[in-house]
Protein backbone atom coordinates (compact mmCIF):
# COMPACT_ATOMS: atom_id res chain seq x y z
CA UNK A 1 0.00 0.00 0.00
CA UNK A 2 2.98 2.32 0.56
CA UNK A 3 5.36 3.69 -2.06
CA UNK A 4 9.06 4.46 -2.48
CA UNK A 5 10.85 7.71 -3.35
CA UNK A 6 14.52 7.94 -4.36
CA UNK A 7 16.47 11.12 -3.56
CA UNK A 8 18.96 11.80 -6.36
CA UNK A 9 21.23 14.60 -7.53
CA UNK A 10 24.86 15.50 -7.93
CA UNK A 11 27.16 15.45 -4.87
CA UNK A 12 26.79 17.91 -1.99
CA UNK A 13 23.37 19.34 -2.83
CA UNK A 14 21.80 18.25 0.48
CA UNK A 15 20.31 14.84 -0.32
CA UNK A 16 21.30 13.26 3.00
CA UNK A 17 20.08 16.30 4.94
CA UNK A 18 16.70 15.89 3.27
CA UNK A 19 16.76 12.14 3.97
CA UNK A 20 17.40 12.80 7.68
CA UNK A 21 14.64 15.39 7.75
CA UNK A 22 12.13 12.97 6.23
CA UNK A 23 12.98 10.01 8.49
CA UNK A 24 12.98 12.30 11.52
CA UNK A 25 16.43 11.47 12.86
CA UNK A 26 20.09 11.78 11.91
CA UNK A 27 20.66 8.50 10.07
CA UNK A 28 22.75 9.50 7.05
CA UNK A 29 26.13 11.17 7.54
CA UNK A 30 26.19 14.82 6.50
CA UNK A 31 29.31 16.81 5.69
CA UNK A 32 30.31 19.73 3.47
CA UNK A 33 32.66 17.47 1.53
CA UNK A 34 31.10 15.89 -1.58
CA UNK A 35 30.88 12.12 -1.89
CA UNK A 36 30.22 11.22 1.78
CA UNK A 37 27.27 8.99 0.80
CA UNK A 38 28.35 5.99 -1.31
CA UNK A 39 25.78 3.23 -0.76
CA UNK A 40 22.07 3.67 -1.08
CA UNK A 41 20.28 3.80 2.27
CA UNK A 42 16.59 3.19 2.94
CA UNK A 43 14.45 4.67 5.70
CA UNK A 44 10.81 5.03 6.72
CA UNK A 45 9.83 8.61 5.96
CA UNK A 46 6.96 10.80 7.04
CA UNK A 47 5.86 13.95 5.21
CA UNK A 48 2.72 15.47 6.68
CA UNK A 49 0.26 12.57 6.90
CA UNK A 50 2.07 10.48 4.26
CA UNK A 51 4.23 7.51 5.29
CA UNK A 52 6.54 6.01 2.65
CA UNK A 53 9.98 4.51 2.03
CA UNK A 54 12.75 6.89 1.04
CA UNK A 55 16.13 5.98 -0.50
CA UNK A 56 19.21 8.17 -0.04
CA UNK A 57 21.68 7.79 -2.91
CA UNK A 58 25.24 8.70 -3.80
CA UNK A 59 25.78 11.90 -5.76
CA UNK A 60 25.68 11.55 -9.52
CA UNK A 61 28.99 11.95 -11.29
CA UNK A 62 29.83 11.25 -14.91
CA UNK A 63 32.44 8.51 -14.58
CA UNK A 64 33.36 5.20 -16.14
CA UNK A 65 31.51 2.09 -14.95
CA UNK A 66 34.70 0.49 -13.59
CA UNK A 67 35.54 3.39 -11.24
CA UNK A 68 34.23 3.86 -7.69
CA UNK A 69 32.18 6.83 -8.88
CA UNK A 70 30.80 4.73 -11.71
CA UNK A 71 29.72 1.96 -9.31
CA UNK A 72 28.11 4.59 -7.04
CA UNK A 73 26.20 5.85 -10.05
CA UNK A 74 25.02 2.31 -10.79
CA UNK A 75 23.67 2.08 -7.24
CA UNK A 76 21.74 5.29 -7.83
CA UNK A 77 20.33 4.02 -11.12
CA UNK A 78 19.14 0.90 -9.31
CA UNK A 79 17.42 3.08 -6.70
CA UNK A 80 15.62 5.01 -9.46
CA UNK A 81 14.47 1.74 -11.02
CA UNK A 82 13.09 0.55 -7.65
CA UNK A 83 11.36 3.83 -6.79
CA UNK A 84 7.85 4.95 -7.65
CA UNK A 85 8.97 8.59 -7.81
CA UNK A 86 12.17 10.65 -7.68
CA UNK A 87 13.13 13.69 -5.64
CA UNK A 88 15.74 15.40 -7.86
CA UNK A 89 17.72 17.77 -5.63
CA UNK A 90 19.78 20.67 -6.94
CA UNK A 91 21.64 23.42 -5.07
CA UNK A 92 19.74 26.66 -5.66
CA UNK A 93 22.74 28.72 -4.59
CA UNK A 94 24.93 27.15 -7.28
CA UNK A 95 22.24 27.10 -9.98
CA UNK A 96 21.78 24.42 -12.64
CA UNK A 97 25.25 23.03 -13.47
CA UNK A 98 26.19 20.73 -16.37
CA UNK A 99 26.05 17.64 -14.11
CA UNK A 100 22.54 18.64 -13.03
CA UNK A 101 21.45 18.85 -16.67
CA UNK A 102 23.05 15.54 -17.61
CA UNK A 103 21.38 13.60 -14.84
CA UNK A 104 18.08 15.41 -15.12
CA UNK A 105 18.01 13.91 -18.61
CA UNK A 106 18.62 10.47 -17.06
CA UNK A 107 15.69 10.97 -14.66
CA UNK A 108 13.43 12.06 -17.52
CA UNK A 109 14.50 9.01 -19.52
CA UNK A 110 13.53 6.72 -16.60
CA UNK A 111 9.92 7.81 -17.01
CA UNK A 112 9.43 8.00 -13.24
CA UNK A 113 7.41 10.91 -11.82
CA UNK A 114 9.90 13.47 -10.55
CA UNK A 115 9.76 16.33 -8.07
CA UNK A 116 12.42 18.97 -8.72
CA UNK A 117 13.77 20.40 -5.44
CA UNK A 118 15.71 23.67 -5.30
CA UNK A 119 17.48 23.14 -1.97
CA UNK A 120 19.39 25.63 0.23
CA UNK A 121 16.78 28.32 -0.36
CA UNK A 122 17.12 29.90 3.09
CA UNK A 123 17.43 33.65 2.68
CA UNK A 124 17.38 35.17 -0.80
CA UNK A 125 20.67 33.86 -2.20
CA UNK A 126 19.03 30.94 -4.01
CA UNK A 127 16.29 32.79 -5.91
CA UNK A 128 18.20 33.09 -9.20
CA UNK A 129 19.18 29.41 -8.99
CA UNK A 130 15.56 28.43 -8.37
CA UNK A 131 14.54 30.19 -11.58
CA UNK A 132 17.47 28.52 -13.37
CA UNK A 133 16.08 25.12 -12.27
CA UNK A 134 13.22 25.41 -14.79
CA UNK A 135 15.80 24.74 -17.52
CA UNK A 136 16.23 21.16 -16.23
CA UNK A 137 12.91 20.19 -17.78
CA UNK A 138 11.51 18.56 -14.62
CA UNK A 139 8.68 20.99 -14.02
CA UNK A 140 8.25 23.64 -11.35
CA UNK A 141 10.95 23.54 -8.65
CA UNK A 142 9.96 23.26 -4.99
CA UNK A 143 11.85 25.88 -2.96
CA UNK A 144 13.27 24.08 0.07
CA UNK A 145 15.75 24.34 2.89
CA UNK A 146 16.16 20.81 4.23
CA UNK A 147 18.56 22.03 6.89
CA UNK A 148 16.18 24.69 8.23
CA UNK A 149 12.94 22.72 7.68
CA UNK A 150 11.52 25.29 5.27
CA UNK A 151 9.25 24.44 2.33
CA UNK A 152 8.19 20.96 3.50
CA UNK A 153 4.44 21.65 3.02
CA UNK A 154 5.16 22.56 -0.63
CA UNK A 155 7.12 19.31 -0.99
CA UNK A 156 4.10 17.46 0.40
CA UNK A 157 1.84 19.08 -2.21
CA UNK A 158 4.31 18.29 -5.01
CA UNK A 159 4.50 14.63 -3.94
CA UNK A 160 0.70 14.41 -3.92
CA UNK A 161 0.72 15.82 -7.48
CA UNK A 162 3.47 13.46 -8.66
CA UNK A 163 1.86 10.29 -7.25
CA UNK A 164 -1.86 11.08 -6.99
CA UNK A 165 -3.08 7.47 -6.95
CA UNK A 166 -0.48 5.99 -4.60
CA UNK A 167 -0.64 8.86 -2.12
CA UNK A 168 -4.44 8.66 -2.19
CA UNK A 169 -4.22 4.93 -1.41
CA UNK A 170 -2.00 5.64 1.60
CA UNK A 171 -4.38 8.30 2.90
CA UNK A 172 -7.43 6.10 2.30
CA UNK A 173 -5.77 3.26 4.22
CA UNK A 174 -5.16 5.69 7.08
CA UNK A 175 -8.77 6.77 6.97
CA UNK A 176 -9.86 3.14 7.26
CA UNK A 177 -7.65 2.82 10.35
CA UNK A 178 -8.05 6.22 11.94
CA UNK A 179 -11.15 7.70 10.30
CA UNK A 180 -11.32 10.59 7.78
CA UNK A 181 -8.33 12.88 7.35
CA UNK A 182 -8.94 15.99 9.48
CA UNK A 183 -8.75 19.45 7.95
CA UNK A 184 -5.67 21.15 9.40
CA UNK A 185 -6.59 24.63 10.66
CA UNK A 186 -4.28 27.22 12.24
CA UNK A 187 -5.82 30.02 14.32
CA UNK A 188 -3.56 33.08 14.09
CA UNK A 189 -3.72 36.76 14.92
CA UNK A 190 -2.30 39.51 17.05
CA UNK A 191 -1.77 38.89 20.80
CA UNK A 192 -4.95 38.85 22.90
CA UNK A 193 -7.28 38.48 19.89
CA UNK A 194 -8.98 35.52 21.62
CA UNK A 195 -7.45 32.56 19.79
CA UNK A 196 -7.28 30.19 22.78
CA UNK A 197 -10.75 31.24 23.96
CA UNK A 198 -12.12 30.44 20.49
CA UNK A 199 -10.64 26.93 20.49
CA UNK A 200 -11.88 26.28 24.04
CA UNK A 201 -15.40 27.28 22.97
CA UNK A 202 -15.23 25.05 19.88
CA UNK A 203 -14.12 21.94 21.80
CA UNK A 204 -16.38 22.66 24.77
CA UNK A 205 -13.75 22.60 27.52
CA UNK A 206 -11.05 24.77 29.06
CA UNK A 207 -8.30 22.88 27.24
CA UNK A 208 -6.06 25.93 26.63
CA UNK A 209 -4.91 28.50 29.14
CA UNK A 210 -6.47 31.92 28.64
CA UNK A 211 -5.82 35.27 30.30
CA UNK A 212 -6.59 38.97 29.72
CA UNK A 213 -2.84 39.46 29.48
CA UNK A 214 -1.38 39.27 25.99
CA UNK A 215 1.21 36.58 25.25
CA UNK A 216 -0.25 33.73 27.36
CA UNK A 217 0.14 31.17 24.56
CA UNK A 218 3.74 30.38 23.66
CA UNK A 219 3.71 26.95 22.02
CA UNK A 220 1.70 25.92 18.98
CA UNK A 221 -0.85 23.49 20.51
CA UNK A 222 -2.80 21.01 18.35
CA UNK A 223 -6.33 20.00 19.37
CA UNK A 224 -8.67 17.56 17.56
CA UNK A 225 -12.26 18.61 16.93
CA UNK A 226 -15.32 16.78 15.59
CA UNK A 227 -17.79 19.44 14.47
CA UNK A 228 -21.11 18.03 13.28
CA UNK A 229 -19.38 14.95 11.83
CA UNK A 230 -16.52 16.87 10.15
CA UNK A 231 -13.05 16.32 11.62
CA UNK A 232 -10.56 19.15 12.20
CA UNK A 233 -7.13 19.49 13.76
CA UNK A 234 -6.91 22.97 15.26
CA UNK A 235 -3.59 24.66 16.02
CA UNK A 236 -3.60 27.40 18.64
CA UNK A 237 -0.68 29.74 18.08
CA UNK A 238 1.21 32.53 19.79
CA UNK A 239 0.17 36.05 18.85
CA UNK A 240 2.17 37.74 16.09
CA UNK A 241 3.42 41.21 16.98
CA UNK A 242 5.34 43.58 14.74
CA UNK A 243 8.84 42.24 14.15
CA UNK A 244 10.43 45.35 15.69
CA UNK A 245 8.72 44.56 19.01
CA UNK A 246 9.86 40.94 19.18
CA UNK A 247 12.98 41.03 21.33
CA UNK A 248 12.98 38.14 23.82
CA UNK A 249 14.41 34.83 22.63
CA UNK A 250 11.36 32.95 23.96
CA UNK A 251 8.99 35.10 21.91
CA UNK A 252 11.12 34.60 18.80
CA UNK A 253 10.81 30.83 19.29
CA UNK A 254 7.04 31.19 19.74
CA UNK A 255 6.81 33.15 16.48
CA UNK A 256 8.77 30.38 14.75
CA UNK A 257 6.25 27.82 16.05
CA UNK A 258 3.39 29.95 14.70
CA UNK A 259 5.00 30.16 11.26
CA UNK A 260 5.41 26.37 11.17
CA UNK A 261 1.74 25.95 12.12
CA UNK A 262 0.77 28.19 9.18
CA UNK A 263 3.00 26.26 6.76
CA UNK A 264 1.45 22.91 7.68
CA UNK A 265 -2.12 24.19 7.83
CA UNK A 266 -4.60 23.83 5.01
CA UNK A 267 -6.87 26.64 6.17
CA UNK A 268 -5.77 29.57 8.34
CA UNK A 269 -8.34 31.48 10.40
CA UNK A 270 -7.04 35.01 10.95
CA UNK A 271 -8.70 36.31 14.12
CA UNK A 272 -9.34 40.06 14.23
CA UNK A 273 -10.43 42.21 17.18
CA UNK A 274 -13.71 43.97 16.34
CA UNK A 275 -12.51 47.25 17.91
CA UNK A 276 -9.39 47.58 15.75
CA UNK A 277 -9.77 45.17 12.85
CA UNK A 278 -7.54 45.50 9.79
CA UNK A 279 -4.71 47.30 11.51
CA UNK A 280 -1.36 47.18 9.74
CA UNK A 281 -0.29 44.05 11.63
CA UNK A 282 -3.51 42.25 10.62
CA UNK A 283 -2.76 43.06 6.99
CA UNK A 284 0.80 41.75 7.35
CA UNK A 285 -0.47 38.49 8.88
CA UNK A 286 -2.90 37.96 6.00
CA UNK A 287 -0.12 38.76 3.54
CA UNK A 288 2.11 36.17 5.25
CA UNK A 289 -0.59 33.49 5.06
CA UNK A 290 -1.26 34.30 1.39
CA UNK A 291 2.46 34.08 0.57
CA UNK A 292 2.53 30.60 2.16
CA UNK A 293 -0.32 29.55 -0.15
CA UNK A 294 -2.87 28.67 2.55
CA UNK A 295 -6.65 29.22 2.33
CA UNK A 296 -7.80 32.15 4.47
CA UNK A 297 -10.92 32.80 6.56
CA UNK A 298 -11.30 36.06 8.50
CA UNK A 299 -13.04 35.87 11.89
CA UNK A 300 -13.95 39.16 13.56
CA UNK A 301 -14.00 38.31 17.28
CA UNK A 302 -15.65 39.92 20.34
CA UNK A 303 -18.81 40.60 18.33
CA UNK A 304 -20.82 40.34 21.57
CA UNK A 305 -19.17 43.55 22.83
CA UNK A 306 -20.09 45.65 19.79
CA UNK A 307 -23.06 47.97 19.62
CA UNK A 308 -24.56 46.71 16.39
CA UNK A 309 -26.17 48.63 13.55
CA UNK A 310 -27.67 47.44 10.25
CA UNK A 311 -25.01 46.93 7.60
CA UNK A 312 -22.08 46.43 10.00
CA UNK A 313 -21.05 43.13 8.39
CA UNK A 314 -21.25 44.66 4.90
CA UNK A 315 -19.01 47.51 6.04
CA UNK A 316 -16.44 45.05 7.40
CA UNK A 317 -16.46 43.10 4.12
CA UNK A 318 -16.01 46.32 2.16
CA UNK A 319 -13.09 47.24 4.40
CA UNK A 320 -11.57 43.79 3.82
CA UNK A 321 -11.79 44.33 0.04
CA UNK A 322 -10.13 47.73 0.45
CA UNK A 323 -7.31 46.59 2.77
CA UNK A 324 -6.66 43.04 1.50
CA UNK A 325 -6.38 43.56 -2.24
CA UNK A 326 -4.31 40.37 -2.60
CA UNK A 327 -7.32 38.28 -1.50
CA UNK A 328 -10.53 39.80 -2.89
CA UNK A 329 -13.79 38.44 -1.45
CA UNK A 330 -12.03 36.55 1.33
CA UNK A 331 -14.68 34.91 3.60
CA UNK A 332 -15.43 37.00 6.69
CA UNK A 333 -17.47 35.84 9.69
CA UNK A 334 -18.39 37.74 12.86
CA UNK A 335 -17.98 35.58 15.97
CA UNK A 336 -17.86 35.69 19.73
CA UNK A 337 -15.40 33.21 21.21
CA UNK A 338 -16.86 33.99 24.63
CA UNK A 339 -20.54 33.25 23.86
CA UNK A 340 -20.18 30.92 20.86
CA UNK A 341 -22.07 33.21 18.48
CA UNK A 342 -21.25 32.62 14.80
CA UNK A 343 -19.18 29.46 15.29
CA UNK A 344 -21.35 27.34 12.97
CA UNK A 345 -20.88 29.92 10.21
CA UNK A 346 -17.14 30.03 10.91
CA UNK A 347 -16.65 26.26 10.64
CA UNK A 348 -18.74 26.10 7.46
CA UNK A 349 -16.56 28.88 6.00
CA UNK A 350 -13.48 26.78 6.85
CA UNK A 351 -14.98 23.75 5.05
CA UNK A 352 -15.87 25.86 2.00
CA UNK A 353 -12.41 27.51 1.90
CA UNK A 354 -10.77 24.07 2.09
CA UNK A 355 -12.84 22.90 -0.91
CA UNK A 356 -11.84 25.96 -2.96
CA UNK A 357 -8.17 25.48 -2.02
CA UNK A 358 -8.32 21.92 -3.38
CA UNK A 359 -10.29 22.81 -6.51
CA UNK A 360 -9.23 21.50 -9.93
CA UNK A 361 -10.52 23.03 -13.16
CA UNK A 362 -10.57 21.12 -16.42
CA UNK A 363 -8.21 22.30 -19.15
CA UNK A 364 -11.07 22.67 -21.63
CA UNK A 365 -13.04 24.96 -19.28
CA UNK A 366 -9.90 26.96 -18.53
CA UNK A 367 -9.11 27.55 -22.19
CA UNK A 368 -12.70 28.55 -23.01
CA UNK A 369 -12.40 31.19 -20.27
CA UNK A 370 -8.87 32.09 -21.44
CA UNK A 371 -10.02 32.74 -25.01
CA UNK A 372 -12.87 34.98 -23.79
CA UNK A 373 -10.62 36.86 -21.32
CA UNK A 374 -7.84 37.57 -23.83
CA UNK A 375 -10.38 38.53 -26.54
CA UNK A 376 -12.19 40.96 -24.23
CA UNK A 377 -8.90 42.49 -23.07
CA UNK A 378 -5.98 41.54 -25.39
CA UNK A 379 -2.44 41.69 -24.00
CA UNK A 380 -0.70 44.97 -24.84
CA UNK A 381 1.95 45.40 -27.48
CA UNK A 382 5.49 45.74 -26.09
CA UNK A 383 8.15 47.52 -28.18
CA UNK A 384 5.71 47.53 -31.05
CA UNK A 385 5.24 43.74 -31.02
CA UNK A 386 2.03 42.04 -29.94
CA UNK A 387 2.38 39.47 -27.17
CA UNK A 388 0.84 36.11 -27.99
CA UNK A 389 -0.69 34.04 -25.17
CA UNK A 390 -1.29 30.52 -26.43
CA UNK A 391 -3.05 28.44 -23.77
CA UNK A 392 -3.39 27.80 -20.04
CA UNK A 393 -3.37 24.71 -17.84
CA UNK A 394 -3.68 24.05 -14.11
CA UNK A 395 -0.50 22.47 -12.79
CA UNK A 396 -1.57 21.92 -9.18
CA UNK A 397 -4.13 22.67 -6.52
CA UNK A 398 -3.52 23.51 -2.84
CA UNK A 399 -3.53 26.42 -3.81
CA UNK A 400 -4.84 26.53 -7.40
CA UNK A 401 -1.82 27.18 -9.64
CA UNK A 402 -1.84 27.80 -13.38
CA UNK A 403 0.69 28.13 -16.19
CA UNK A 404 0.15 30.27 -19.28
CA UNK A 405 2.29 29.34 -22.27
CA UNK A 406 3.18 32.37 -24.34
CA UNK A 407 5.82 34.29 -26.26
CA UNK A 408 8.16 36.65 -24.38
CA UNK A 409 6.96 35.73 -20.89
CA UNK A 410 9.18 38.36 -19.24
CA UNK A 411 7.50 41.13 -21.27
CA UNK A 412 3.94 40.52 -20.02
CA UNK A 413 3.10 43.44 -17.68
CA UNK A 414 2.22 42.75 -14.03
CA UNK A 415 -1.05 44.64 -14.50
CA UNK A 416 -2.13 42.18 -17.20
CA UNK A 417 -1.24 39.21 -14.98
CA UNK A 418 -3.39 40.72 -12.22
CA UNK A 419 -6.22 41.09 -14.72
CA UNK A 420 -6.01 37.39 -15.59
CA UNK A 421 -5.89 36.32 -11.92
CA UNK A 422 -8.90 38.47 -10.99
CA UNK A 423 -10.83 37.21 -14.00
CA UNK A 424 -9.94 33.61 -13.01
CA UNK A 425 -11.25 34.20 -9.49
CA UNK A 426 -14.56 35.56 -10.77
CA UNK A 427 -15.09 32.97 -13.49
CA UNK A 428 -14.38 29.91 -11.33
CA UNK A 429 -15.40 31.24 -7.89
CA UNK A 430 -12.05 31.13 -6.07
CA UNK A 431 -12.56 33.46 -3.07
CA UNK A 432 -10.27 33.46 -0.07
CA UNK A 433 -7.51 31.34 -1.55
CA UNK A 434 -4.22 32.35 -3.17
CA UNK A 435 -4.13 31.91 -6.94
CA UNK A 436 -0.74 31.36 -8.55
CA UNK A 437 -0.26 32.30 -12.22
CA UNK A 438 3.06 31.60 -13.94
CA UNK A 439 4.13 32.41 -17.49
CA UNK A 440 6.26 30.04 -19.56
CA UNK A 441 7.63 30.45 -23.03
CA UNK A 442 6.93 27.62 -25.44
CA UNK A 443 10.07 25.74 -26.44
CA UNK A 444 11.41 26.69 -29.86
CA UNK A 445 11.55 23.41 -31.85
CA UNK A 446 14.30 24.83 -34.08
CA UNK A 447 16.55 26.10 -31.29
CA UNK A 448 19.96 24.40 -31.28
CA UNK A 449 19.49 22.77 -34.69
CA UNK A 450 22.05 23.42 -37.39
CA UNK A 451 20.86 25.63 -40.23
CA UNK A 452 20.82 24.21 -43.76
CA UNK A 453 23.57 25.56 -45.87
CA UNK A 454 23.32 25.93 -49.64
Amino acid sequence: MSFTVAIVGRPNVGKSTLFNRLVGRRVALVDDRPGVTRDRREGEARLGDLDFTVIDTAGFEQSGAETLSGRMRAQTETAIAQADAVFFVMDARAGALPDDRAFAALVRKSGKPAVLIANKMEGKAGESGRLDAYSLGLGEPVALSAEHNEGMPDLYDALREALPEKTAEVLEAKQDEDGPHPIRVAIVGRPNAGKSTLINRLIGEERLLTSPEAGTTRDSIAVDLDWHGEKFRLHDTAGLRRRSRVEEKLEKLSVGETLNAIRFAEVVVVLLDVDNAFEEQDQKIVDLVESEGRAVVLAVNKWDLKERNPGDISKLREKAREKLTQLPDVPLVAVSALTGEGLDRLMQAVIDAHAVWNRRISTSALNRWFEDATSAHPPPAVSGRRLRLNYITQVKSRPPSFVVFCTRADAVPDAYKRYLVNSLRQAFELPGTPVRLMLREKANPYEGKAKWKN
